[in-house]
Formats: structure tokens, sequence, C-alpha cells
């Protein structure tokens, strides 16, 4: 088998160990070196040494949990080329189970080049990630939060959701914050609504009238305190996500060589992918963020938008034997940007007359909301790649679009129902008359179509 690097090494990581097999060829003859080592900082170091040391610049390791990352993290500023395979295209055959064992299947795989490289972004990304996916992990509990005072405001018969459209909007925080100021009186409450909320004082009057105990007034007052902390932390990291999107003092160098006195701030690569990326239906500025942070702003790293689709698996599974098609489930992929995306999907779907919600109508109708769903975050996905790619803006195709791609099939099948339904259909179209003749049954009565003036 062909030798792709001479000079390599496999590492099988642990939380407390590192085993490393070193793999040399010189003259046809490969010469094999297995040592241990820690996972400390001075550890990490000793490894990057014994590396150099071995004149060894390729090293592949498996992606185990999170310890691979602080292994990454000393070895790249070493100057090696790091590879990160996936866990699952490793598994060394059954019965051969060793750490030993394992480094050595990893760096042979790595010496032959049959390693797959995972993607794995600048410092730089890989710390917007971290903002990113704790803003979300946040904004779960603060969600959680918001359904637990919803769950004691119930318990104390106190209806104001089924009154309210946002329970936790300008009307309803004031409510709730005199109910956790033992405010009793209906009356009173009712009035402290806002906006349009006060056409509804007299629904609101029964809503709020309750038994609102000391007991229920504490766990509010706790889940109060709780969602208010979150919502600051929120805050805090939305403006840590933001000032990383702006130019760093290299790339403004960089940028203002070639500006005038008079030109206007520059943008930063992932500013301009923000702003390029929140043209599309449905993206909004977190969620750009989110994708800047799991994509990057360099598409050159994909070979195709197939391939982002797949690495995000937001495609089917590809299962086949025997010439069957076997189960088509997704896999896991990147949990982060498909979740992202099925976000920016659902929020696409209910936009009036873009070519996402008609995708979305067109699959829902035959497969289901769930199969649609995916289908528009896949589009979405691809049709952001290829923006970032080739720097172009979207355009809108259309709520129409399907009809005008088919429009014989279109018209063949609604012909087609209303044969069904007992008519004959006369279509007339610009000027020409044309005919259809469908005679499902003569006891029902014919229907021309009226002319048009």
């Amino acid at each position: 088998m062909r030798v792709m690097y001479e000079r390599c090494c496999g590492l099988d990581i642990h939380k407390a160990s590192i085993t490393a097999c070193a793999l040399i060829t010189e003259k046809g003859k490969t010469q094999e070196e297995t040592r241990r080592f820690g996972t400390m900082t001075d550890d990490l170091r000793a490894l990057a040494g014994w590396l150099q040391q071995k004149e060894i610049r390729h090293v592949a390791m498996e992606s185990t949990g999170v310890y691979w990352k602080p292994v990454w993290n000393i070895l790249e500023p070493a100057g090696l080329e790091l590879l990160l395979a996936n866990a699952q295209e490793v598994k060394v055959v059954p019965g051969r189970k060793t750490d030993q064992k394992d480094s050595q299947w990893i760096a042979d795989l790595h010496k032959h080049g049959l390693l797959r490289n995972s993607f794995v972004p600048p410092r730089a990304i890989r710390d917007l990630r971290d903002l990113t996916r704790t803003r979300a992990i946040l904004t779960q509990e603060h969600s959680s939060i918001c359904n637990r005072i919803q769950k004691v405001l119930e318990d104390a018969n106190i209806k104001l959701g089924s009154v309210a459209s946002d329970v936790f909007g300008v009307s309803g925080r004031a409510i709730l914050r005199a109910l956790m100021n033992e405010e009793n009186d209906a009356e009173a409450l009712a009035n402290l609504s806002k906006g349009t909320l006060r056409k509804k004082i007299p629904q609101l009057r029964r809503a709020l009238e309750g038994q609102v105990t000391p007991h229920h007034r504490l766990l509010l007052t706790e889940h109060w305190d709780r969602m208010e902390f979150l919502e600051r932390q929120i805050a805090d990291f939305e403006i840590q996500i933001a000032d990383r999107m702006k130019p760093t003092p290299e790339e403004m160098a960089l940028m203002m060589q070639d500006a005038t006195e008079d030109a206007p701030a520059p943008l930063s690569p992932r500013e301009e992918a923000i702003q390029l990326w929140m043209e599309i239906p449905g993206v909004g500025w977190t969620a750009a963020c989110s994708m800047v942070a799991e994509l990057g702003i360099n598409m050159d790293q994909f070979p195709s938008a197939a391939h982002v689709a797949s690495w995000a698996a937001l495609c089917p599974g590809n299962n086949e034997s025997a010439g069957k098609r076997l189960s088509g489930k997704t896999r896991k992929g990147n949990v982060w940007l498909r979740r992202t995306m099925c976000e920016v999907a659902w929020a696409a779907s209910h936009t009036k007359d873009t070519y996402f919600a008609a995708q979305f109508r067109r699959i829902a109708s035959r497969r289901g909301n769930k199969r649609a769903l995916m289908a528009v975050a896949h589009s979405i996905l691809v049709t952001a790649y290829h923006m970032l790619k080739h720097k172009r803006h979207y355009t809108e195709l259309g709520a129409d679009f399907f009809d005008v791609i088919n429009r014989d099939k279109v018209r063949d099948r609604l012909v087609q129902r209303l044969s069904k339904l007992g008519f004959d259909v006369t279509l007339k179209s610009k000027g020409t008359l044309e005919s259809v003749d469908h005679l499902a049954d003569n006891s029902h009565p014919v229907v021309p179509a009226s002319p048009k003036s």
C-alpha cells in the first residue's frame, strides 16, 4: 500500500493519559516507537518536544469528547500538521483493543492516508463557538425558568397565559411584579396592562382571580431572580459576541492600507458574512452569528455544498445493501449548526411570498412538517454556502417558483382534479383557446370556463 507520510504519529487520547505511536519509514523499512504521556500541560509540551526530536510533522488523533482540545491547543502552535479523525472511522478490529494497539492503528491509517480530516476552525472561531453555544444553553435555561413560572401561576389559579399572548411581555411582567409584591386585587392587576392588552381587561379580571399563597410568591420570586440573572448573562454574551465580530487590529491595519481618509469604517470578514446571510428569509443576527461560529468564513474548506450539508447532517443517511435502500435516518453531524438551521427554517416557513415558505408547504402536504423542515434547512444552508463562497447577494425566487417551472404539470393536475368532480374544462391562455375534454360522468353538467374580457 502506498505510503503517504514517511514520518507520522498516532495519538490515542484519554482523560489522564495519551498513548503515542511514532512510525518512521526509511528505505522501505518501518520503525515503530510507542510512548505514554500524561495530559498535564508539561506532559503535552514534552509530547511536542518528543515529536520534534523525531522530526515528525504529521500527527493524527481521535476526536474523543473534549479531551483532544488541550492536546490540539499545545501541538498546533508547535508547527505540527494535525489531523482530527472521526471516532467512528478509526475503530480497530474487534479483539485487539488496547491503548497501544489503538495508537498503532491510528498511526498506520494515517501513514497510508486513509483518515479523513475533520473540520477544525482557527482558534478565533473556536473561541467564538464557545460564546455562541453558551448563549444557546443559557437561552434554553431561560425558557425552562419561564415554564416553571407559568406552572406556579397555574397552581395559583392565575390564567394569565390564557389571555395574554406573551406572559413575559411588558404587561405580563408588570402584573407578575405586582403579584410578588402581595397585590391580590384582580381589578388593580388588570389595570397594569399596557397597549392592546387593555382591550382584554374584562378577561384579565377573570384570569387574575386566583389564590396566590405566600408559598407561590416565594417560588415566583426565586424563579424571577433566576430569570433576570439569565437575561443579564445572555445580554453580556451578546455584547461579547458582537465584539468578536468586529475587525481585529491586524485586520484593521490590513484593510486601512487601501482605504481613503473619508471612507467608512471597513467591515470584518465575519461582519460581511453576517450581513450577507441576514438577507436570507428567517436568518436574524443571532442565527447568523451562530452560523459564522460553526461554519467559519472560509468556504473553501468544504469541497461543495453537499459536503457542508453532510457535515451538518442536514441530508438523508446513505444506507444501501443488496440493492435495497435501507433507513435514511439523518446522522448526528454538527448538532449546533443543525439546530440553528432548523430554527431558521421554521422562521422562513412562516414568511410571506418567499421560496422557502412555498417549499415548506409543498413538502409538508405530502411528507409532514418534520421532513419539510429538514428540507428547507438544507436549502438554506446550501444557499448560505454559495452566497459566502461567491460573495453574492440573496435573490428571492418567489412563492410561485414551483408553479412556474412546472406549469404544465400544475395545469394537468388541476384539470384532472376538476375532471374527477365531473366537469369539462376549457382553458384559455393568452389569446389561444385550448380545450381539455375530460368527461368523467355524463350525468354531470358541463361547466365551461367563463371568458375573460
